[in-house]
Order: structure tokens, then C-alpha cells, then sequence
């Protein structure tokens, strides 16, 4: 029953993420996200122009909601909108251009596109782009051109995790065009860089470990001392209030003693 409800819940967010991709076509959109909330279903989109999700006085916004509400039997739908900060390091937003210019300029600029949008990737600070154009493009044969530049992973885990991966369809005349795009991110971290340092540098990386190392014992002396310190003068302070009381104990039983004294001297002297 867990199991079918877990499947129940992932194909529903896989059909919400469909169906807003067909909607939003032409609005830059990056990704879809659904999360659940006691309050309902909160569904987060980042997209690189949100103006266009908003529609006029918010008109589009409240027509998603009710349609998704009404076709995906969802109780209370929430749409957040998301901008995408830096959109040509995108793999969804380029792929959706890349796209959007071949409706609009034809196939045969679709060389100069698929090379602008390489460079605006590389721009923007990817390690690496390929670009995979398949259709019958430019002729009536079938083609994919292959449009890449700079260093991208190809198997491993760093090809799952750290490698961006989109698709997107052209609707030609010639008909249907498939474009899938894949960016590697600076931010990618690669297990196989290596960076050879000179001795200067470990040297002064070094040197700079050991004063703040000595810094570190010093305060942690400083701090030990003050603590002798402090417990010292608690424990004086405890002394010289315990004293008084002493003194007093100490002056009763002088007095007794002289007492004493003074009322065994008479019997003595008989």
C-alpha cells in the first residue's frame, strides 16, 4: 500500500511537470517542483522571464490554478514563481531557444543558432556544451549535427550528478525537430583535477597554519589562566566569609578556657 502510494504521488508530479511544460512553452522555463504542505500541494516554478507566467493582472496565475486543481485533483494548489538568475548556463532555457529560433527562423540558420548558443553557454562559465540537433535538417534526410566545445563527462557519476541534461522539440515544416542540449557547470567539481602547488606557496600556507595554531593555544592559555583566576578568587572570597565565623568560635572557647581557669584557682589554693 506505501509502495502504491508513493507511485500514485510521483507519477501525479510527473504529469503536473508535463502538462506545465506544454503550457509554458515560450517562458524560459528551468524546472518544476512539487512539494506538499498541510496547507495543499505548493508547486515552484523557476523560469527566466516569470512576467510571462503571471499574465496580465495575474490572470494566467489563477487559470493554472484552477485548471490543475480541476484535471489533477489537487485540494489546494499554491504557484511560486522562481527567476532563473543566470539563464544561458541553463540546459532547459537553451534548449527552449535553441527551439523557439528554429520555429522561427527555419532550418537553415540552424547552423549560426546552434553556434550562438554554444558561446553564450561557454560565456556564462561552463566547463563544457554539447549540442545535439536530429531532424531532417537541412535536406530531407534525416541528420543530428553535433555541435560541442570545451570539456564534458561522458560516464561516470559525474556525468549523472554533475552534468545538466535537457530535451525540447521544434515543430518544422519539414517536421519535427529534436534538440537536446547538455552543460557542465563551473561549479562542477571533477575527481581527476589534480593542482600541483610550488614550495613557496606550501611554505607560506605553513607558516600561515602555524601562527594561527599558536594563536589558537595562546587564547586557549589565556582563557585556562583567567579560569585558575577566577576559581581562585571564588575560592578567597568563600575564605575570608567562612573567617569571621572562625574568629568568633575561636574567642568563645578562649573565654571558656579562662573561665575555667579563673574557677579551678580558688579550689587549688585550699
Amino acid at each position: 500500500m506505501i509502495e502504491r502510494k508513493f507511485v500514485s504521488q510521483n507519477m501525479k508530479e510527473f504529469l503536473v511537470k508535463d502538462y506545465l511544460f506544454k503550457e509554458l512553452s515560450r517562458v524560459g522555463m528551468s524546472d518544476v517542483t512539487l512539494h506538499r504542505t498541510p496547507l495543499g500541494e505548493k508547486i515552484v516554478i523557476s523560469a527566466s522571464r516569470p512576467g510571462l507566467i503571471v499574465g496580465k493582472g495575474g490572470g494566467n496565475i489563477s487559470r493554472l490554478t484552477r485548471e490543475l486543481k480541476e484535471k489533477f485533483n489537487l485540494e489546494n494548489p499554491q504557484i511560486e514563481i522562481e527567476e532563473v538568475r543566470d539563464p544561458r548556463g541553463d540546459a532547459a532555457i537553451t534548449a527552449e531557444m535553441i527551439a523557439n529560433s528554429l520555429e522561427r527562423f527555419g532550418s537553415a540558420r540552424f547552423k549560426g543558432v546552434g553556434h550562438k548558443a554554444m558561446g553564450d553557454v561557454i560565456g556564462a562559465g561552463a566547463l563544457g556544451v554539447e549540442i545535439l540537433i536530429s531532424g531532417k535538417i537541412p535536406s530531407s534526410r534525416a541528420k543530428t549535427w553535433r555541435f560541442y566545445q570545451g570539456y564534458l563527462k561522458k560516464c561516470g557519476d559525474v556525468s549523472i550528478v554533475g552534468v545538466n541534461k535537457a530535451q525540447q522539440a521544434a515543430r518544422l515544416k519539414t517536421g519535427v525537430v529534436g534538440v537536446q542540449v547538455k552543460i557542465m557547470p563551473g561549479s562542477t567539481v571533477l575527481p581527476d583535477k589534480i593542482s600541483v602547488k610550488s614550495a613557496e606557496i606550501v611554505s607560506q600556507e605553513t607558516s600561515v597554519a602555524a601562527e594561527k595554531q599558536t594563536a589558537a593555544d595562546a587564547k586557549a592559555k589565556s582563557k585556562s589562566d583567567d579560569k585558575i583566576k577566577a576559581d581562585k578568587e571564588k575560592s578567597d572570597k568563600k575564605a575570608q566569609r567562612k573567617a569571621p565565623a572562625k574568629s568568633k568560635e575561636v574567642k568563645a572557647k578562649k573565654t571558656e578556657e579562662k573561665k575555667a581557669e579563673a574557677t579551678e584557682t580558688p579550689e587549688q589554693t585550699e
